[in-house]
């Protein structure tokens, strides 16, 4: 039996939009390896699931990439983030809370509502294991 045609329309619009919102997040990732204190991997993790779900080639080519495919992969893989990443994220975090602080002159609640958030992100990346590659070393 096959599919009516318009679930088969839907499914090619919703893998369009699953493209181009992958493509955005590419842009972005690409954006963020160019300016400080502009994320990168977090765009190209979200952009790797936006191809898996619309188009495989863009997927593997992410995936191939040589500068971020093993990152990427770690990833997917094993949840793992490397010891330079972590390092990087935290400092990005620290310094974004204290340009915020110092530019901004949060109220107190305001002030500790962001530090506890960053913390907690800050938590959870330090948290993640090392890449395969990398443990024992």
């Amino acid at each position: 039996m096959t599919e009516p045609r318009h679930r088969r329309v839907a499914a090619h619009l919703s893998r369009g939009a699953w493209a181009a919102l992958g493509i955005v997040f590419v842009a972005l990732g690409f954006l963020g390896a160019l300016l400080p204190l502009v994320p990168t991997t977090i765009f190209l993790i979200l952009a790797a699931g936006c191809f898996a779900r619309s188009s495989p080639r863009l997927e593997a080519w992410l995936l191939d990439h040589p500068k971020f495919g093993p990152t990427l992969r770690a990833w997917r893989e094993d949840g793992a983030i490397g010891p330079r990443a972590k390092m990087m994220a935290c400092s990005g975090m620290t310094l974004g809370y204290a340009l915020f602080w110092w530019s901004a002159r949060p109220t107190l609640l305001l002030e500790l509502t962001v530090g506890l958030m960053m913390a907690g992100c800050a938590a959870f990346i330090l948290s993640r294991p090392a890449p395969r590659s990398q443990k024992g070393q």
